[in-house]
């Protein structure tokens, strides 16, 4: 199944590595802060077409930030990690240890606010979903 073009653009424009079970962890471990898009079908959660806009726009507020695209079929495990119910989502992370969740699309202004305060807070080890 190919990706919906705004989302595929992420990968080939700005260059997003796409995450799967077996290259999240390293990914995520190697750098200080990472920021995960969790999409679902966009044809179903049409919000997704709007973060895959606006998340090239964060990373130029939040330089500090290394994105990834979720790959659809790892979506579901790695979901099971991060404890989120409704998408698309923004997983951010410290060293593989997370930090908070953005869900749906927001207000610029809320993007501004709410991410320096997840960046801060203090790091909660993942687990598995049991």
């Amino acid at each position: 199944m190919s990706a919906h073009p705004l989302i595929q653009r992420l990968l080939d424009d700005c260059h997003y590595p796409l995450l799967d079970v077996d290259n999240h962890d390293a990914f995520v471990r190697e750098h200080e802060f990472s920021v995960l898009f969790f999409s679902d079908d966009p044809s179903k959660v049409k919000e997704s077409l709007d973060v895959a806009v606006v998340l090239p726009e964060l990373l130029r507020a939040f330089p500090q930030l290394k994105a990834a695209v979720v790959d659809r079929g790892s979506e579901t495990a790695l979901q099971g990690r991060y404890h989120f119910v409704t998408w698309p989502a923004l997983v951010f992370l410290r060293r593989g240890d997370f930090l908070g969740t953005i869900i749906r699309i927001q207000n610029w202004d809320d993007y501004l606010q709410q991410i320096p305060e997840i960046l801060a807070r203090t790091p909660q080890p993942v687990t598995a979903d049991v």
